[in-house]
């Protein structure tokens, strides 16, 4: 198959994934992108990639779910701080106790509801947890606790803040990434352009797996996951 086969494209699908693979894996800006693009011969607009990345990341990155490697029961969670149009949101994340990024999720608030929500997607991807490190955030432990009340078996919860330094840590590769952004411009590219973000992050700690991956460079994991992208 075809490395993103979806029609009416004005660039080459290379062109493409080229621009939102480097945005997405590297702190550059839209602009530093056009600017290099310019310096190989290819005249693009940078609002022509950023529109890309907000197409076609978070369409590369639900592609990715089917190949995910599994990750393990222990789970450290901790939610960082997101500019959205000049306002903090929040970026919720977890990894597991091998570090491998478990899931994520943007939201308006930082409440019970919302880490509610995040619980809810980490587990229709993974399963239930057996154990859960977080801060001593009484809205998330209150979601865990209400979703583990319906279990036979249920989830550990530890709140020690020091057991939390790995997922902690993880934050950082995000934060890297975004800061040469300043300001995500909108809620909805926020989510779709981290999900493109995130993406990168779990393709360099080695997540994917599908034939051939495990000799694969970064680069080719990333377009080989376009060449899975059904066409549209």
């Amino acid at each position: 198959m075809s490395l993103l086969p979806i029609k009416g494209l004005r660039f080459p699908p290379e062109v493409i994934l080229v621009c939102i693979r480097w945005y997405a894996a590297y702190p550059l800006s839209y602009r530093h992108l056009e600017e290099m693009m310019e310096e190989r011969g290819v005249l693009v607009d940078h609002s022509s990639i950023n529109r890309w990345a907000i197409r076609f990341l978070p369409v590369l990155e639900k592609v990715a779910r089917r190949v995910r490697k599994a990750v393990s029961t222990s789970w450290p969670m901790d939610e960082t701080y997101i500019k959205v149009s000049g306002q903090w949101k929040y970026l919720y994340r977890a990894v597991d106790s091998e570090g491998k990024t478990v899931d994520f999720l943007l939201t308006a608030k930082r409440d019970k509801a919302a880490a509610r929500r995040f619980f809810d997607k980490a587990i229709r991807a993974h399963g239930m947890p057996d154990t859960v490190t977080m801060d001593k955030s009484g809205a998330n432990k209150a979601a865990m606790d209400e979703i583990s009340a319906g279990q036979q078996s249920p989830v550990a919860v530890r709140q020690v803040k020091y057991l939390n330094n790995l997922v902690e840590q993880d934050h950082r590769f995000i934060k890297r990434i975004t800061k040469p952004m300043l300001s995500f411009k909108s809620f909805r590219s926020a989510a779709r352009l981290l999900a493109g973000i995130e993406l990168m992050h779990l393709i360099r700690k080695g997540q994917l797996a599908f034939a051939g991956s495990d000799k694969m460079t970064f680069a080719q994991h990333f377009y080989a996951l376009a060449g899975q992208v059904r066409p549209a």
